[in-house]
């Protein structure tokens, strides 16, 4: 079987099926292993491409422990303290609020209580609520999802009814913090977790609330070398249990069999250039809409669904995409691993990257700097900074070869006035840029750095389906089908759709059965009306 693309989804499903029996080719068009979770590197400096760190790693346990293995044998895991730093603008030239995000929800509290002392007492009942919504929601987390009967087979029924009173789906996650929390900043402090979807809190449904519950439940991790580290180790374990991953192997189209939709393998591109290979099933780890629209004919999609074509696939609503800047700096940087600055407008920034497709002045500004944990990834005495601002896909029309210098200098001015970073530009020694144009580049359609957006009618069975469908043998694995985006989300897919292909060729699957992880319930809480 084929597996195009030796991303995190990608890879997970190649250890999963391999440990399984089967015979696993993956095919990746770059020089390495990752996607979008790959490593840069450039004069002793190494950054991770996209994800900057680690939630659920239980997930990923799960996959190893179907291949026999352990997770922390492969790679070393640093949970971090604090989670990140939060700088919440706000005008009038005052500083921002900073808040520094802790495991321990005592102490959370009481940082909270500090900007609004009712919102601090609140804080617990708000972690309690979403423990119960994770833990009735994992069921169809961990299940395909093919119609709205799935919700209610033997193994998820009563995790649906548990869960339906939680989740609320008529609010959004803004609109549901409300309900806990009344000061502005506190919202913002648990709901800009919604841009790990691409999303903004005032539009991401409020089942997603569970995002900044898992941060506080199982924490943030560091792997050592970077989240690219993780890829490194799936690729190995999956090639120790006979599989083969191929590089430089681009897939320029899947081949069916003619009058159907069954696929029967690969026309591979770049050094392999012709070369048809056949595989009995395919498992589609590439961007899942770039994927319909340029590995599949036309003819095959039109008689599959009337919904695979490119104007249907291209209507769909997309994830932001994200203006990136990897700086190799001279010196050490007076940043926590991670720092968050939300703009003073954050409405207007948003609505800006969701709705008006154009480039805030104020944008909000991500910047890791992992060698404070790991300081292997700069060469000694240096930074290496991952700096990250959401900005709109490329359906918006912005210009970017006429914006990027612009948006550069904004961006280095937040650094500056936002983050404390003065003198920055001085001390960069290495750079890498990489505007919405360039995720394009690399196959994401619209640059949609987080895929399809996760809206009411892109989730669950609306989302293209683990089993792509109306094809008879082609599975997706990853953001763009379900469960969603994130990589604890896209190694819950890996699970799933791994299964299904173990299911469709008569063999065990070594993977765990669809478990639910128990969480205990401290005290019962009813979700506030």
């Amino acid at each position: 079987m084929a597996i195009i693309g030796a991303g995190p989804g990608g890879l997970a499903s190649a250890v999963l099926l391999a440990a399984s029996g089967l015979k696993v080719t993956v095919y990746e068009a770059a020089p390495a292993v990752g996607g979008r979770c790959g490593r840069i590197e450039a004069d002793g400096y190494r950054f991770d491409k996209g994800p900057t760190f680690f939630m659920m790693p239980y997930v990923l346990e799960e996959i190893f422990k179907a291949a026999g293995r352990r997770l922390t044998d492969y790679v070393e895991l640093t949970r971090l303290d604090p989670m990140y730093r939060l700088l919440i603008g706000r005008g009038g030239g005052q500083a921002p609020y900073r808040i520094d995000a802790t495991q321990n929800i005592e102490e959370m509290a009481r940082r909270l209580g500090e900007i609004d002392p009712a919102d601090g007492a609140a804080f617990p009942s708000f972690i309690e609520h979403n423990r119960s919504k994770l833990r009735h929601s994992e069921a169809i987390l961990r299940n395909p999802m093919r119609s709205p009967l799935d919700l209610f087979r033997a193994d998820t029924w009563r995790d649906t009814l548990k869960v339906a009173p939680l989740l609320k789906p008529h609010l959004t996650v803004h609109q549901l913090l409300s309900r806990y929390f009344r000061h502005p900043a506190v919202r913002l402090a648990v709901s800009f977790q919604s841009k790990y979807l691409g999303m903004s809190p005032y539009e991401c449904p409020s089942l997603f609330t569970i995002l900044p519950f898992i941060e506080y439940e199982y924490g943030i991790w560091h792997p050592t070398g970077g989240c690219a580290s993780l890829m490194h180790a799936l690729a190995e374990v999956a090639r120790e249990h006979g599989a083969e991953i191929v590089t430089n192997a681009p897939v320029e189209q899947i081949l069916f069999e003619p009058g159907t939709t069954a696929a029967t393998g690969v026309r591979l591109g770049g050094e392999y250039s012709g070369q048809c290979v056949r595989h009995e099933h395919l498992v589609v780890n590439a961007d899942a809409t770039w994927a319909m629209k340029n590995l599949m004919p036309a003819p095959v999609r039109a008689s599959a669904s009337r919904g695979y074509s490119d104007e249907a696939v291209d209507a769909k609503r997309y994830s932001c995409s994200t203006y990136m800047l990897y700086l190799g700096v001279r010196g050490e940087t007076d940043l926590p691993h991670h720092t968050i600055y939300i703009s003073e407008d954050y409405k207007g920034n948003l609505e800006d990257i969701t709705t008006n497709g154009r480039l805030s002045e104020d944008p909000s500004v991500y910047v890791c700097n992992p060698v404070r944990t790991d300081p292997a990834l700069a060469p000694p005495g240096h930074s290496a900074l991952y700096v990250l601002a959401p900005t709109p896909n490329l359906k918006s029309g912005v210009d970017w070869p006429k914006e990027r210098a612009a948006m550069r200098e904004r961006v280095l001015d937040q650094l500056e006035a936002r983050l404390g970073l003065k003198g920055i530009r001085g001390r960069i020694e290495r750079e890498v840029e990489l505007t919405p144009r360039g995720w394009e580049a690399q196959n994401i359609n619209f640059g949609a750095t987080f895929n399809l957006s996760h809206n009411l009618g892109q989730m669950l069975h609306m989302r293209p389906q683990n089993r792509l469908k109306g094809f008879d043998n082609v599975y997706l694995v990853g953001g763009g089908t379900h469960p969603g985006s994130g990589l604890p989300t896209i190694f819950l897919s890996a699970q799933i759709s791994s299964k299904m292909v173990c299911d469709a060729s008569g063999t065990s699957f070594a993977g765990a059965k669809s478990e639910v992880r128990e969480v205990a319930l401290s005290r019962r809480i009813v979700a506030p009306v």
